[in-house]
């Protein structure tokens, strides 16, 4: 049986655009040399080809790892959730009716999320409709609670958004209803931490949201332009801030009575911010000093194997037919590593959304802890602690099939400082290298891809003044096949995108791909 390793260097797109390219800029002898003399092609990562409602829609790691990992396509995150709202299935399910009957007398409606049409992790357009529905219903106060985000949108458009909302708010308001923008701050330093990476930036969120704990501004326009001003950072790092009345109190503390929707629909990033609203006295993580008694209500279910949350709006997707499920009915014995920021990435994403193992005698997950500093001060990351392992791991015999996430090209990617970029893509690079050096020398055979793209554009495209851009973007991926002995591995013509890499490595394995899967890329 051949022994197969598998690279996800995330975040890594390829264009032929050099503008802002921090991969054309970087120094990829290997990866040249890879894509010059050994099986290759470019394959599809984003829009339809992974779940998402159209193609222009920008791939992620989670929607990504999910289609590698499980050779289909399921419809994901806003796809799921524009389903949902579009036809007012999402209304009419028995979660959203307790939410609204537990506030609908005298207690106030919050929604909690990202405010932007980045399509990411929410979608402006999901909230605007709750609140229809909301007034409909009889709700007659309710609050909001804003996450700036100038990551996967231009990352100084905040205001865009905000203004939209408010022109929204007014719209709706009467005597019957009161609604207001509560409290906010930027994605990476209020509420939406990942991986319990830093806990303090759920703390500044819970403290902003929950408690009217923040600087007091009078709108939450005042609040972004202030800091702007004063901090010199995008929308993404913008501060905490609460909005107030005329007697300076907070306009929107959730108390006793109140309902919570957090309206992300993306996974990772919601996780903790759940934990804090659902956990009992023993929560340890910060002090929560007064804990309401709320329904909190997640967009969807955001950890599924330990029911976070309880509550949730719109139904995931039952993933079924995995390569783990198929690869463990041979006995083949798996090895996945990543530092923290993208560990759920190899493990639990690529198996369809589970947090147990499939079988707990073949798979074995090793998880590096991220630093907790800002990605371009160190861009290599972990990347060479996460290679040690990984060669490690291959020459121990122990495994058939490993695997293994490279965060750089994506969370230094989303930074706005290009020359850590390149060095970042270059880390990488170097540490290919030595993974092709050990898969050489043990005679197996190596696949190097990405899930999505992002490092590849650096700047945006429509004007050369170099401004930033931190998203991901909609180009391909590279995927390439490399070993000793490839004479009878051809790449197929066709148009292929991430879901068809499953039943490329049954292939490689020379077992017969499941027949839910999508075609594989090679003949063999």
């Amino acid at each position: 049986m051949n022994k197969v390793t598998l690279v996800v260097m995330d975040g890594v797109g390829i264009t032929k655009e050099e503008y802002g390219n921090a991969v054309k800029a970087a120094d990829t002898k290997n990866l040249d040399l890879l894509m010059k003399e050994y099986p290759n092609t470019l394959i599809k990562a984003h829009g339809t080809y992974v779940g998402l409602p159209s193609d222009k829609d920008m791939g992620n790691s989670e929607v990504g790892h999910n289609a590698i990992g499980c050779g289909q396509i399921y419809p994901q995150g806003s796809k799921l959730a524009e389903e949902a709202i579009s036809t007012k299935k999402i209304f009419e399910g028995s979660t959203w009716k307790k939410l609204i009957n537990y506030c609908k007398e005298n207690n106030t409606l919050h929604f909690i999320g990202l405010l932007s049409d980045g399509n990411v992790h929410s979608h402006i357009n999901h909230l605007f409709t709750m609140l229809d529905e909301a007034k409909a219903e009889g709700i007659k106060r309710v609050r909001v609670h804003i996450l700036l985000d100038g990551r996967d949108v231009e990352e100084t458009s905040a205001l865009k958004y905000v203004d939209m909302l408010e022109e929204k708010l007014h719209s709706l308001n009467d005597d019957n209803f009161d609604s207001m923008i509560a409290s906010g701050g930027g994605r990476m330093t209020v509420t939406m931490d990942r991986y319990d990476a830093n806990w303090k930036i759920v703390e500044k969120g819970w403290k902003a949201h929950v408690l009217g704990d923040a600087r007091k501004f009078t709108s939450a326009k005042e609040a972004i332009e202030t800091y702007r001003k004063e901090e010199n950072v995008t929308d993404q790092y913008l501060d905490s801030f609460v909005v107030v009345d005329d007697n300076n109190n907070p306009v929107g503390e959730i108390i006793d009575g109140d309902s919570v929707i957090f309206y992300n629909y993306r996974k990772d990033r919601a996780i903790e911010i759940s934990k804090a609203f659902e956990a009992d006295e023993k929560f340890n993580k910060f002090n929560r000093i007064r804990v309401p008694k709320v329904m909190y209500v997640g967009m969807v279910q955001y950890d599924p194997d330990f029911k976070i949350p309880k509550h949730y709006l719109v139904e995931p997707p039952t993933i079924e037919f995995t390569l783990t499920e198929e690869l463990s009915k041979y006995g083949i014995r798996e090895y996945a590593v990543s530092e923290t920021q993208k560990y759920g990435h190899v493990t639990y994403y690529w198996n369809g959304n589970r947090k147990e193992k499939i079988n707990e005698e073949l798979e074995t997950y090793e998880e590096i802890p991220s630093d907790k500093i800002e990605f371009d001060k160190k861009p290599k990351m972990k990347s060479y602690e996460i290679t040690d392992k990984l060669i490690d791991a291959i020459k121990s015999n122990k495994y058939d099939f490993l695997r293994c996430n490279f965060p750089n090209g994506d969370m230094v990617g989303h930074t706005d400082n290009y020359n850590a970029a390149i060095e970042a893509v270059e880390a990488v690079d170097y540490n290919l290298g030595r993974i092709m050096k050990a898969v050489e020398e043990d005679g197996s055979i190596l696949i190097v891809m990405a899930d999505h793209g992002n490092v590849e554009e650096m700047y945006q495209l429509n004007d050369r003044e170099k401004t930033p851009k931190t998203s991901h973007t909609t180009n391909k991926v590279p995927f390439i096949i490399f070993g000793k002995d490839l004479n009878n591995i051809k790449i197929k013509d066709g148009d292929f995108g991430l879901a068809n890499v499953a039943a490329t490595v049954a292939k490689l394995f020379d077992i017969e791909p499941n027949p839910n899967w999508l075609e594989s890329i090679i003949e063999k």
